[in-house]
């Protein structure tokens, strides 16, 4: 028996694409359940639901009152039958055969959750939304994330994205952290991983997220993820919870930042700024010509915008976590 969980909050435009999706499983509907626990939408995605829902008896609709993600995960893990959980997005849509493949290679490598390579795509391609597609799965762009630049075969990781967890796991590390609005799953993920559990990432890409499709989009995105990155450190007392790469952005700022302000009294620093800026420049340049290549109809200065976009909000967001005064 498999459940999945779905968190959702005014996805109306997203709801018909991910309930298709699912429904096209090739696992048996009589051993799955779909749980879309909702925040109360008001847009009409539980409408849209509840017609899904009186047609096939398996996708049920649950009331999530506190609105967040991380609530809404232990809701639907509290309601949960299945002796396998699953947690999906409403951004995104799955492949056939998703769920089987991740199933089988729970067990088959004696995992305690797995999840595959997404593939990042925007529904509405214009200029901007195809450079921030191609960013979002560039090395540059994302850093060493896996799970969106890819990987040959399979690995063992610390994250996964819309994990497939034994049930067990719930029991033997706790639940979703409802203190973290954001990157409560990554939270999660390190809570197994530093237990000694084991995490693996399939190579095949059986699902495919949209992505935010304009700047103002993504800069609000990536600043409150890179806010969240902080707040959960800051709250877990643990800092193993994120790698390296999740605050290289920050670093990036503050290169630019610090010797500004030092520059007030001592005009030599804005050297180290400007240094900054050359040296990222440089580091865009190259990344954007190699993006050129795929043939995409990408245009060099929105490559240069979104990357800068990505970094510079994620960087910003990190660097208000740490001035912010987390909640106990």
């Amino acid at each position: 028996m498999v459940s999945v969980i779905i968190p959702c909050r005014n996805e109306a435009a997203h709801v018909t694409a991910c309930v298709e999706s699912i429904l096209n499983q090739d696992y048996p509907h009589i051993s799955l359940e779909v749980l879309f626990v909702d925040g109360m939408s008001t847009d009409g995605t539980r409408q849209r639901l509840a017609e899904y829902c009186a047609q096939y008896d398996f996708l049920h609709v649950i009331d999530n009152p506190k609105l967040i993600v991380p609530t809404a995960l232990n809701i639907g893990i509290s309601q949960a039958a299945g002796d396998v959980i699953i947690r999906l997005d409403m951004h995104t849509v799955y492949a056939p055969n998703y769920i089987s493949v991740l199933v089988e290679n729970l067990f088959k490598l004696n995992a305690d959750n797995v999840g595959c390579v997404c593939k990042t795509d925007v529904k509405l391609r214009t200029p901007k939304s195809v450079a921030i597609k191609a960013v979002l799965s560039s090395r540059f762009g994302v850093g060493n994330s896996a799970f969106r630049v890819g990987v040959n075969e399979v690995q063992q990781v610390d994250t996964v994205p819309f994990g497939c967890y034994r049930r067990n796991v719930f029991v033997r590390y706790g639940l979703f952290d409802e203190r973290l609005v954001r990157n409560q799953d990554i939270e999660f993920n390190s809570r197994i991983v530093r237990g000694g559990g084991r995490m693996f990432l399939l190579p095949e890409e059986l699902c495919t997220y949209y992505a935010r499709a304009t700047f103002r989009a993504l800069a609000k995105n990536n600043y409150s993820n890179g806010l969240w990155n902080v707040k959960a450190v800051k709250l877990t007392h643990t800092f193993s919870t994120f790698s390296i790469r999740h605050f290289v952005p920050m670093i990036f700022v503050l290169s630019l930042l610090l010797p500004l302000l030092v520059s007030i009294f001592y005009v030599q620093a804005a050297i180290v700024a400007a240094l900054s800026v050359l040296a990222y420049l440089l580091f865009v340049t190259i990344a954007s010509v190699k993006l050129l290549k795929t043939g995409d109809k990408l245009k060099l200065r929105y490559l240069y915008a979104a990357f800068f976009v990505l970094h510079f909000s994620y960087g910003m967001g990190s660097i208000v976590g740490i001035f912010s005064i987390p909640k106990k």
